[in-house]
């Protein structure tokens, strides 16, 4: 997966559901973040596995941890590449809670 990344731009989507009782107010959201890898080298992608950090990630990378480097460039919501868009669940509960 990693070298299928490399090199190119992919996009990571989330999507969430928040539910409001006993009110029965349902919103359903989606993020999508832009994110650029640099090439990256055959030793940098062994290192990195080698280090056991992608075992445990959807996309084969953590942005948080040393796979950091690989990112050349990001448009969108860098919590949303870690697995949750942040800033737009916290805008919808904060409607809900009005």
């Amino acid at each position: 997966m990693l070298k299928l990344l490399s090199g190119r731009t992919h996009r990571v989507y989330s999507g969430f559901c928040v539910i409001q009782k006993p009110q029965g107010a349902i919103i359903t959201d989606h993020e999508i973040t832009r994110v650029k890898f640099r090439e990256l080298e055959d030793w940098e992608i062994d290192h990195y596995i080698a280090s056991g950090q992608p075992q445990d990630k959807a996309g084969a990378y953590g942005i948080q941890d040393d796979a950091a480097v690989f990112v050349e460039s990001l448009a969108g919501c860098y919590y949303n590449v870690m697995g949750l868009p942040v800033t737009k669940l916290f805008l919808v509960l904060k409607q809900l809670l009005k």
